[in-house]
């Protein structure tokens, strides 16, 4: 158990500095890129969290937030290249 709050925390630390690069990125591009982080470790730390409360449920929500993040991946890229192929 010492594993997972070590890991719920260095994913936590590794939000903060996502959440700071989101706020403060140059580009739109380093948004893009600091949003689809901070969604994907927010994932993260629900699956940790479902691993340390012994949840089977949780691993439905985390596949099915997977799927939905790649797709909003593929549309952050798209619309930070102006909808070109």
């Amino acid at each position: 158990m010492i594993l997972i709050d070590l890991a719920i925390v260095l994913v936590a630390l590794s939000l903060l500095a996502a959440v700071v690069r989101l706020v403060r990125g140059p580009s739109d591009a380093d948004r893009g890129l600091a949003g689809d982080l901070v969604f994907f470790g927010f994932v993260a730390l629900v699956a940790l969290v479902g691993l340390r409360a012994d949840s089977e449920v949780v691993f439905d929500v985390v596949l099915v937030a997977t799927l939905v993040g790649f797709l909003a991946s593929l549309s952050i890229a798209r619309l930070v290249t102006g909808g070109k192929r």
